[in-house]
């Protein structure tokens, strides 16, 4: 209930959560698509990620999951700690370019192990061909030998660990609400011919008064990276992900691709999840609000029926250096949606900018000069 100072209580409704609730995931799966390696069911005609016809059980049977051996390496300039099948380890972590990896022993790690996973719908060939596509894009203020460096590396997938979360959120707020009025207001002015002249105009006022009252919702779906290699503002370029498509994790699901252990502690995900929905709160509580305006909001948010799952998502990722300064492009596994950075040639944009100002200075010349005849 909320109350207003000097007028008649108002009532505030609860405001719906946007998000939708997360649905049952499927029964665990023993089988994986030999196109994609994205998890499929027994008895699918076709990967439900690529849409690869699938053989049916009177033929071969799918790729089965006894989970292989895995080995580790551990970056010691970024702290990512990847998981790859053995003899299929590179030396250069893909996360920060860095050359130096050591060997680690995933089966000791003792981490939490994942709860979901999200299978590659993008083949590793259709990923390359949005690369070169996007690589080859405002090419004009781009250094020329770039396609050559930042094709060093192949580009690589990998499945990263992202933790997901899910609370209710009880909001107390209070704010100042306003409401515009218009007063007519006469004044003087001098006109075209010099003579004073009166007229009238609308000016615009606000009556404020204060409000408060209360707002619950249910949020989830906030995804926050659990690598330390992947900043979290990094990985939401290449979000969103369709996560209706989850399914129960099972170790042969990464048989053939990267994977990543989480390197950002639960604990540390948790407190960026929930500014992120106090975020939401205040923002759905804002919208709320009666009047034209508002100021002051304040609002006061404790979290009840707290939710983890740590999963895995499907990222293609490029790495690579140029002159000293690291560079990132990321292709969402899954949906195709690619973004990065790329280095500017400040040859190139001074050349640009001097040929600008030549193109201006003979513009504003022919002007003169046509006015001068």
């Amino acid at each position: 209930m909320a109350t207003a100072s000097g007028r008649e209580p108002s009532t505030t409704a609860t405001v719906p959560s946007t998000t939708a609730a997360r649905p049952s995931p499927p029964a665990p799966i023993a089988a994986r698509c030999p196109r994609c390696s994205g998890p499929v069911d027994a008895d699918d005609a076709f990967c439900p990620s690529c849409g690869n016809p699938l053989q049916s059980a009177a033929g071969p049977e799918l790729a089965k999951g006894a989970p292989s051996p895995s080995a580790g390496f551990r970056c010691e300039s970024c702290g990512a700690e990847v998981r790859c099948e053995p003899g299929s380890r590179s030396t250069t972590c893909p996360f920060c370019a860095a050359p130096y990896v050591v060997d680690f022993d995933p089966a000791a790690s003792g981490r939490q192990e994942p709860e979901f996973v999200l299978g590659f719908a993008i083949p590793a060939d259709r990923a390359e061909k949005i690369y070169r596509e996007w690589l080859a894009t405002n090419g004009l203020f781009r250094p020329s030998d770039l396609r050559q460096r930042a094709e060093a590396e192949n580009l690589r997938g990998i499945y990263l660990p992202f933790w997901s979360f899910s609370a209710r959120a009880d909001s107390r707020w209070s704010a100042e609400v306003g409401e515009y009025w218009y007063r007519t207001e006469t004044y003087t002015t001098t006109d075209a011919q010099g003579k004073t002249v009166t007229q009238t105009r609308q000016v615009q006022e606000t009556e404020w008064w204060g409000l408060d009252g209360g707002h619950h919702a249910y949020h989830s779906f906030y995804l926050v990276s659990g690598s330390k290699g992947l900043p979290q503002a990094v990985s939401e370029w290449i979000q969103p992900f369709q996560l209706l498509a989850l399914k129960r994790y099972a170790p042969h699901y990464l048989a053939g691709w990267l994977s990543e252990e989480y390197s950002v502690a639960k604990d540390q995900a948790l407190d960026l999840s929930r500014a992120e929905f106090h975020r939401r709160e205040a923002a759905a509580i804002a919208a709320f609000l009666p009047g034209d305006t508002h100021r002051g909001l304040r609002v006061e948010t404790t979290f009840s029926k707290v939710n983890s799952d740590l999963i895995l998502l499907p990222i293609y990722l490029r790495s690579y250096r140029y002159k000293g300064k690291l560079y990132r492009i990321l292709i969402n596994g899954q949906t195709g949606l690619i973004a990065g950075e790329k280095p500017i040639s400040a040859a190139r944009v001074a050349i640009a900018v001097v040929l600008a100002l030549l193109l201006i200075a003979i513009l504003v010349g022919l002007i003169v000069w046509g006015a001068q005849r």
